[in-house]
């Protein structure tokens, strides 16, 4: 199965290449804005998908599929939306591009706020989902993705600091994944994904859980580990995502 993000890394560090060489005609060849274009072709096309994130059905990327990060994985968002940005940049701009950058900038709109407003978490944010109302089918719904308090795990509460949140890994109808994928958040401050505030109360939340998030070895990528039953349904009993 093609990963969902090999794509997306190679637009960005298409653009890093550029910025730390000056060699810019690289990325104006040819062959390589055609690249570009196909990738965002392939990303921007029109489906059965209502949100403005990118859906990855497989859950194909660098983490494993076993993970259950099928659906709308945070990571895929924030290099979703860094890819857009680093196109939009590196774009020849002309009558056969210009609407595919109209595009770009439409869907990075989009796809901001929708992460900014239904991905973040912190004290505040759960104290709301716990008063939730469920089955509301409106406008003026407020709980627009029908999430039932009972979905908030109990170690979150204790664990997450008064100054701090984070964006949740993963968001569709009727589910949200509460573990924190350190990739996804970092990647969504370096990206200008989340706002200011939120990026703050990210590496708040890093230096506040640093034992559990860094401890003797660098990030780890998901807290916390599955474990026990969770780890037996999710994984399939998958040896190599043992906790």
């Amino acid at each position: 199965v093609a990963p969902v993000d090999s794509g997306l890394w190679w637009i960005i560090l298409l653009r890093a290449y550029g910025k730390i060489t000056g060699d810019y005609a690289l990325q104006e060849r040819v062959d390589v804005q055609t690249g570009i274009r196909l990738i965002l072709n392939l990303c921007l096309t029109d489906g059965f998908d209502m949100f403005p994130s990118l859906l990855v059905t497989d859950g194909s990327c660098m983490i494993d599929r076993r993970m259950g990060i099928h659906g709308h994985p945070l990571e895929i968002q924030a290099l979703f939306h860094a890819a857009l940005r680093c196109s939009r940049e590196m774009l020849i701009v002309n009558d056969g591009t210009k609407n595919l950058v109209a595009a770009i900038n439409n869907r990075l709109s989009a796809l901001s706020f929708h992460v900014r407003e239904y991905y973040w978490v912190d004290m505040k944010k759960i104290n709301e989902i716990y008063r939730y109302k469920t089955e509301e089918y409106s406008a003026d719904a407020v709980n627009k993705f029908n999430i039932y308090p009972d979905q908030i795990p109990s170690w979150l509460v204790d664990w997450i600091p008064d100054e701090g949140g984070y964006l949740i890994g993963n968001l569709e109808p009727g589910h949200m994944d509460f573990r924190f994928f350190t990739l996804g958040n970092l990647w969504s401050i370096v990206s200008s994904l989340g706002t200011p505030k939120q990026n703050e109360g990210i590496l708040n939340l890093v230096e506040a859980k640093w034992d559990d998030l860094v401890s003797h070895m660098p990030l780890k990528i998901c807290y916390p580990a599955l474990e026990y039953e969770e780890w037996r349904i999710i994984t399939g009993s998958d040896p190599k995502n043992t906790p």
